[in-house]
Parts: structure tokens; sequence; C-alpha cells
């Protein structure tokens, strides 16, 4: 054979492959657009949910917290330390109470979040040059309420000592004042979340699991979808143009990663600007985070996708692991604290790094030097999930081809019986 003719059939042999590819890309692109669930998954819910949610918190941080106050010392003392207590942002003294039982009611209706108690000796202690105490009760339903009365007295406390160690010192001079109160000065700068709010911690996590949860519960819905109507319960039709594995799988994961190019800007592009949340990250490290990301996730979801026999199975599945995933990333929960087993199951999830990554190119300024670890998990995560669909993809396929060899081989020996019985017949 010339090298004419080699070249002639390797250029055909091209051309098929593009037809094919183009064909597989076309298909699945119409599959999203036309299934209204997937639809919804894939398109509607990662640009509408990240909004929600940000909006929910974007008040980021929680003021005018509701307390009930008992106040059995009856003091100057702690009516100034009561004053003290409402003139700070974050809690609102909404009644003062005869006793704790009254309080109990209030809390218990939810007129109020949490309980601040000065005992009947609070006064006489300080005279007396006791430790005073000043008990607190919180309902611990609502982490950011014991947060807001927990810090909001907390600084009151450290006020009214100041002001009574300068009481008696009997300074002379302001400078001498001023050593009393702050022998050590100190100052607190938050980093990477100057205002401490919920939004700002939480929200980057989450916009990375919307992209890989919506994309998880896509794909396996066009799986089962795929499951139900196929004649054969196989996840590829059974189609001349549906012929080359790789052909195959990039075919359908290049209609997925285009959809999901668009949502990844919207996603963690705009959304993080509309609500004003930490953005400091370079754009150009974050999509090249997100393409490798979103190709991890997608081959990720490839794979899981054999195993859904029925669409609806993935939305069991998917939806009730997202707060799992959450923990898992090490963002809400440290990765230090966790059993050896769940920090080894995380490394299976892409969220994993993406979220890790994200939040430290976003929020922390880091380089894609400096989330090299988050890179190269992610990286080799996509090798090791385009392998794994490759094979389930390849099995599926055999399968199916199995079971039309085995088909057309009952349809002929029908046939020959019926051939055999007419002649008989005859």
């Amino acid at each position: 054979m010339s090298t004419q003719e080699n070249l002639n059939k390797w250029l055909q042999r091209s051309k098929e492959s593009i037809s094919d590819w183009n064909f597989i890309f076309r298909e699945e692109l119409k599959n999203i657009f036309r299934d209204q669930g997937v639809f919804l998954f894939m398109v509607l819910v990662p640009l509408l949910y990240p909004l929600l949610y940000a909006f929910i918190y974007n008040q980021e941080t929680v003021r005018e917290v509701p307390a009930a106050v008992v106040d059995d010392s009856h003091t100057a003392l702690s009516r100034e330390y009561i004053r003290q207590v409402d003139a700070a942002p974050d809690v609102k003294v909404v009644a003062q109470c005869a006793d704790m039982e009254e309080a109990k009611r209030l809390v218990k209706h939810r007129d109020a979040y949490g309980i601040i108690h000065l005992p009947a000796s609070f006064s006489d202690d300080v005279v007396n040059m006791q430790q005073a105490h000043v008990d607190l009760y919180v309902d611990m339903a609502g982490m950011l309420y014991y947060k807001a009365l927990l810090l909001a007295n907390t600084e009151v406390s450290l006020k009214e000592n100041a002001k009574i160690k300068v009481q008696r010192a009997g300074g002379y001079t302001d400078a001498d004042d001023a050593l009393v109160q702050h022998p050590i000065e100190y100052e607190q700068v938050d980093m990477y979340n100057p205002q401490v709010g919920f939004a700002s911690f939480l929200i980057p996590s989450v916009l990375i699991l919307v992209l890989q949860q919506t994309l998880l519960l896509g794909v396996g819905m066009l799986g089962g979808t795929a499951r139900e109507r196929n004649s054969y319960a196989e996840l590829i039709p059974i189609n001349r143009h549906y012929n080359g594995l790789l052909r195959i799988v990039l075919g359908k994961g290049a209609a997925y990663l285009l959809i999901y190019l668009w949502n990844a800007v919207f996603v963690l592009g705009c959304v993080p600007h509309i609500f004003n949340l930490p953005q400091i990250g370079n754009p150009f490290d974050i999509w090249c985070l997100a393409i490798v990301f979103l190709l991890d996730v997608i081959f990720f979801a490839m794979t899981l996708s054999v195993l859904i026999l029925r669409r609806e199975t993935c939305i069991i599945v998917f939806v009730f692991s997202s707060l799992i995933l959450l923990f898992l990333s090490g963002i809400s929960w440290p990765k230090e604290a966790m059993p050896r087993f769940w920090r080894l199951l995380s490394y299976v999830f892409p969220s994993t790094f993406g979220v890790n990554g994200f939040v430290k190119i976003n929020n922390m300024g880091a380089s894609l030097v400096e989330i090299k670890k988050e890179m190269i998990w992610l990286m080799g995560q996509t090798a090791f999930y385009f392998g794994t669909t490759l094979l389930v993809y390849r099995n599926n396929i055999a399968a199916a081809r199995r079971r039309l060899e085995q088909k057309k081989s009952d349809l002929r020996e029908r046939k020959a019986q019926r051939e055999h019985q007419q002649a008989a017949e005859a």
C-alpha cells in the first residue's frame, strides 16, 4: 500500500471521527436543552441558587440579638453594665425580668435568645475586692446568636474591668491610667474576612459545591434517561455515530464543559462581585483552577452515571451528599480534627480540592504556585476519572453489543424454526 493511500485512509478516518464527535456533541446539547429536569439542574440552578443563598446571608453578621436581663443586684454598677450591653450593636435588651423563670419563658417563646443574669452579690463582690460573676445563658440552636451575646458581654466586662483597675490604682496622669488598663497593648486583625461575616466564610465553598452537585445531577439524569429510553437499558445508544470510545467520551464531555464554562464565569466571578464578597485573587488563576476542576467533575460524573439506572436515583443520592461534602472539604470543620477514615474519603471528591483551591486564590490572594497541592490532586483525579470513564463506557458498549448479537441470534433461530415448521406443514 502506497504512502498516498495510507494518508487518504488516515484523513478519511479523521474526518469520520470529527464528524462523529460533532454529532455526539450536538446530540448531548440537544438532550440537555430538551429535558426540562436536566435543563433545570444544569442551567437554571447554577444561575439562581447562588444568588438566593448569597442574598440570604448577605447581611454577614447578626445585629440586635434580643436578650432578657435578670438583675438581682439592683445597684448602679449593675445598671451601668446592662446599659453598656444594650448599647453594643450586637445585642438589644428587650426585657428586664423579675426572676429566671420569667426570662426562661421569653426564651422559650423566642422573644429572646439569651439571658444575662447579674447575681445579688455582683456589686458587693467588686467593692470587697472579690471576683464578680455575670451569668450568660444562650439558646444554642443558633451559633450566631451565641457569638453575638458572648462577644458583647465579653467586651463590656473588659471595659468595666479597665475602669475598676484605674479607680483602684490611683494614678496621677492619663499615661498611668492607660498603662494600668492595658499593660500589654494589642490589636486584633481579622485576616481575609475583616467583617468576620458568615457569607464571606461560607459562600465561596458553596459556590464550588453548586457547580459540582448540579453537574452530577445533570449528567446522572441524562444517564438514567438514556437507560430508560434504550430498549437494552444501556447508557450508549446503538447508533453508527457512537462507534469510537474516545469520540463518545470527548463529545459528551465537551458539551458539559461548554455549558459549565459559562456557569463558572457567573458563579465564581459575578456572584462574589454582586454581593461584595472578598475577591482578591488573580482572575487568570481562578480561571485555570475552574477549568481543571470542571474537567475533573465531568469525568467523575460520567463515571458515576453508569451506576444510575433511573433518573430519579441521582436526585436522592447526590443532593443528600451535599452537606457531607461541605464538611469533608475542611472549610466548615478543620480537616486535622477529622478521623483518618473521613480524611481519606474526602480525597475521592473533586470538591475537596476545588473548595480549598478557590478559597485560597479568591479570598487569600494565593497564586497557582501556592495551591500546587490542590492543582496536582485535581489533575491527578482528572486523569484517573478519565480512565475510569473510558473503562466503564467500554464495558457498557460491549454489553450492548453482546445483547444486540444475542437478539439477532434469537431472531435468526426463530426464523429458522418458522421456516422448518412451514416446510413440515407443506
